[in-house]
């Protein structure tokens, strides 16, 4: 457990120093290019001693029992994770891309209209579902350094972006909500806005599935719809 948490904090941390105190100087020494490159390095060597010991920690006894109903709720939280990742890769203003002031001021579009940092929230969604269905200290632990990355890097990045892209992200930020479906339950826009369209549901929905199934075959428990079947 020891070296879990120390592998997620040097995870965690890495990440946030590297995308904003640290990433002016480092870019100004290194060139953006370099730049790229260490964090990649960076990130793939912590990210490998995370999992590493997450499988080396004691599993330990589980907090409560998952049911079919926790079970149950864990799939569709899954699958909403899996439609906001999809619809993330297309015309993503949050993205490190050339083109992302010009996305920015496009209509909003697709997941965007649930939140604007769709991806960040599938990896937390990630997180909460398998806090749910494997409530034991090292799960917990692994999650909750998941979902603290995920929730806080949109929260940064949110700041970020307002400093690089000003008026574009600014009037983006005034058209899309920070949390799910907050547009929506605060009257900001309509309840017909938050689907997002029948093929990002239908990609969702295969992603969801085809990870569900491979789910056993990676030592995990039966998950999703499987689980019923």
């Amino acid at each position: 457990m020891q070296s879990l948490i120390l592998a997620l904090v040097a995870f965690v941390g890495s990440h946030f120093l590297m995308s904003h105190p640290l990433r002016a100087p480092m870019v100004a020494r290194l060139g953006e290019n370099a730049f790229r490159g260490v964090y990649s390095l960076v990130s793939l060597a912590t990210f490998a001693w995370v999992v590493m010991a997450f499988r080396a920690a004691p599993r330990g006894a589980y907090l409560w029992m998952p049911d079919d109903l926790i079970w149950g709720i864990a799939s569709g939280l899954m699958l909403l994770g899996s439609i906001l990742f999809v619809g993330s890769l297309i015309g993503n203003p949050a993205m490190p891309a050339p083109g992302a002031e010009a996305a920015a001021k496009k209509p909003v579009h697709g997941v965007f209209h649930i939140t604007r940092h769709p991806m960040m929230w599938g990896f937390a969604l990630w997180a909460i579902v398998h806090a749910l269905v494997a409530p034991y200290a090292a799960s917990l632990a692994l999650t909750g350094g998941m979902l603290i990355l995920a929730l806080g890097g949109s929260a940064g990045q949110d700041g970020k972006k307002a400093a690089l892209m000003g008026a574009a992200w600014a009037d983006w930020s005034s058209r899309t909500h920070f949390m799910p479906f907050g547009a929506q339950i605060t009257g900001k826009a309509s309840w017909k806005t938050a689907w997002p369209g029948l093929t990002l549901v239908l990609a969702g929905i295969v992603i969801w599935l085809g990870i569900s199934y491979v789910h056993p075959m990676l030592g995990a428990p039966v998950a999703g719809i499987w689980r019923w079947l």
